[in-house]
């Protein structure tokens, strides 16, 4: 069966059976994920063949290992230009929990996606080689170590040239991400969408959590702060000052009710131009969308954006020099419809859509 699978995917898209390898005898062997460094893959980009989602036509949706777009699933960055990455971590949230199962579902519902983008002309599989690396092992008994974990592993995506898509995970993830991704490039430029800044400082005297990604940033220089720009920002306060510190370190902060009822396209001009053609990396909160699109998060806030201003914030990011994105703060038990994790999974396409190399056609 797995041999007459892989010869329909060759023939339906010039690929094969992505998620397994045929070892002599006939044997199918599984290909671990990102926590197995045993693998390496010794063909570069440019002359290995590139991988491609397989076709409904050709494959039932239903058929194959659950990776994001079906993808085939490696272990190694290397020779890729782009490659989907699980975070299932939770033990940063502050409020409803579940967002360690949010990898899983975002790639559950990624299955509906397809390779073209006829809205922006975007056909990324034909310009980059793209896999699943699996998920980041992380300890969910320990925050500190899990960062760190975290952060061993992106070092090893960013010095393979590999551009990553994050599927989380809570938001304390972006910390650790930041952290390698700045080893390589410097202090990276930030597009954040989302309902809170994370900037704050500490909870319960932990200075680690959700809330905290982009204070402890910023106090570790990975942040170019005059082209950080927060978009969706709304909510209570415990104070009426909330947006100081963000914007004292020169950030951009975008108000939801300054975006309610309008096209984006206007503001994404004015972030093209403060970001340049320097490293930028977008963050992108799911609870920036309003509750009405997407239940199924840790801490939601009424009056949020839609899911079509979403698509212009990350469409405006074409032709921008994007070195890494995550899409974090899935809880799949609050949205059993699974909506949450399908708007995830195509924003997570949308993301794949704007990378530098992704020429629109």
């Amino acid at each position: 069966m797995l041999r007459l699978l892989a010869s329909t995917c060759a023939r339906g898209l010039g690929g094969g059976w992505g998620s397994r390898r045929l070892v002599p005898g006939g044997r199918a062997r599984p290909v671990a994920g990102l926590c197995d460094p045993s693998r390496r893959l010794s063909r570069q980009a440019s002359d290995a063949p590139r991988n491609q989602p397989p076709s409904s036509e050709f494959v039932a949706r239903s058929v194959g290992i659950c990776s994001m777009m079906r993808l085939p699933v490696q272990a190694s960055p290397e020779g890729l230009d782009a490659a989907f990455v699980g975070v299932p971590l939770d033990i940063g949230t502050s409020n409803r929990p579940g967002t360690r199962f949010g990898p899983r579902r975002i790639r559950e519902e990624s299955v509906l996606l397809r390779t073209a983008n006829p809205s922006t002309g975007a056909v990324p599989f034909q310009f980059l080689r793209v896999a699943d690396l699996g998920d980041v092992n992380v300890n969910l008994y320990n925050l500190q170590d899990s960062c760190r974990l975290i952060r061993a592993a992106y070092q090893k995506i960013a010095a393979a040239g590999c551009v990553p898509l994050t599927l989380g995970g809570d938001h304390t993830i972006t910390y650790p991400i930041l952290q390698a991704i700045a080893e390589k490039h410097g202090p990276v430029g930030l597009v954040h969408v989302d309902a809170h800044m994370d900037t704050a400082d500490k909870a319960l005297g932990e200075k680690l959590y959700h809330g905290t990604p982009f204070r402890r940033c910023v106090d570790e220089g990975l942040l170019d702060c005059k082209r950080v720009v927060q978009i969706g920002i709304r909510g209570s306060s415990t104070t009426l000052d909330t947006y100081r510190y963000s914007r004292s370190q020169g950030f951009r902060v975008v108000l939801a009710e300054d975006c309610w009822l309008k096209s984006l396209v206007p503001l994404m001009g004015e972030v093209r131009q403060q970001m340049g053609g320097r490293p930028i990396y977008i963050s992108f909160d799911i609870d920036g969308l309003d509750p009405a699109y997407a239940p199924g998060t840790g801490t939601p806030e009424i009056a949020g954006l839609t899911p079509s201003q979403a698509l212009e914030i990350i469409r405006g990011c074409q032709g921008l020099n994007v070195v890494g994105c995550d899409l974090v703060e899935v809880s799949p038990p609050y949205d059993p419809s699974g909506n949450t994790a399908l708007v995830a999974a195509n924003l997570l396409f949308e993301m794949l859509c704007v990378l530098p190399k992704v020429t629109v056609v």
